[in-house]
């Protein structure tokens, strides 16, 4: 991805010289628990990763100064961001008709607070509906690359799409539609809608690099096949199976590795919001 020299953006809060004294203090009581719980399901999150960050990683981080790959990855992001802007404007000029609203993306290292819980390297990146910001601890894209397999800074970018992709459901009333029906309904169909929200947010994304390269020329080769890549290595079914464990359909949030790189490619291919309604297809 042609990255380097071009324009940031405006709306990114750096906190990584300020995180972690939040949780440094100690873990959370039985009434914290049930909170993280209730707000996790209800928005989307996985509660066990907000539940992980309650532990020792909470003294982690903060008050550090980034290393010199901290502030390229931050550099990143911040051109990756500028590019969500003027792409999804472009958009929702075009296909919605209406302008469109761009969040804050929140860097930070160790953790953080949000008002949907606490963020920390455990939570990987995560967008909250709540104060429509998106939450980014750089350091993930080492573990993209080292933990999952997901090389090129292509398959960072479209971890950032992705959760601009939420936005974008947020922005278009998706988002808070689905999430008030999952809060009404079981652990197995709130997941149903879960991996469905996430589908859609990779379709969203496959729309948004296909205008990036239309709009802004900035996609090499290979890069479409590094963020297939990374969404065939987060795919629920492989990361249970990389787990050790045996796939369980019932407990998947985001889908499997076939279903994203699909959904990616579906948006890619098209350009078109109305390709990605991952809501009123019975085939996922």
């Amino acid at each position: 991805m042609k990255w380097q020299g071009r324009r940031g953006s405006r709306n990114i809060e750096d906190r990584r010289r300020s995180t972690g004294s939040a949780r440094a203090a100690g873990g959370v009581g039985g009434v914290g628990v049930l909170l993280i719980l209730a707000i996790g399901w209800f928005l989307g999150i996985d509660p066990s990763f907000l539940l992980q960050s309650t532990g020792s990683q909470a003294t982690q981080g903060g008050n550090r100064a980034p290393s010199a790959q901290d502030e390229a990855a931050a550099q990143f992001v911040s051109v990756v961001l500028a590019d969500t802007e003027e792409v999804w404007g472009s958009i929702f000029a075009n296909q919605v008709g209406s302008p469109y609203d761009p969040p804050v993306l929140v860097l930070f290292s160790g953790v953080t607070q949000s008002p949907c819980g606490n963020a920390s390297g455990a939570t990987g990146p995560f967008y909250c509906p709540v104060d429509q910001r998106a939450y980014l601890d750089t350091a993930f894209f080492s573990e993209l690359q080292n933990r999952f397999g997901a090389e090129g800074d292509f398959a960072a970018a479209y971890v950032v799409a992705h959760e601009i992709a939420h936005h974008v459901q947020n922005e278009l009333g998706i988002l808070g539609q689905a999430n008030r029906l999952r809060a009404q309904v079981g652990q197995a169909e709130s997941n149903q809608i879960s991996v469905r929200i996430e589908l859609q947010a990779d379709c969203y994304s496959g729309i948004w690099a296909r205008h990036a390269q239309a709009q802004l020329g900035t996609l090499e080769r290979g890069d479409i096949q590094e963020a297939l890549n990374a969404a065939r290595e987060i795919g629920d079914d492989t990361l249970q199976r990389d787990a050790g464990r045996v796939p369980r359909p019932h407990t998947f949030t985001h889908g499997t590795s076939e279903q994203r790189q699909r959904w990616f490619a579906t948006g890619y291919k098209s350009g078109e919001l109305g390709v990605c309604d991952t809501f009123g297809t019975n085939r996922l």
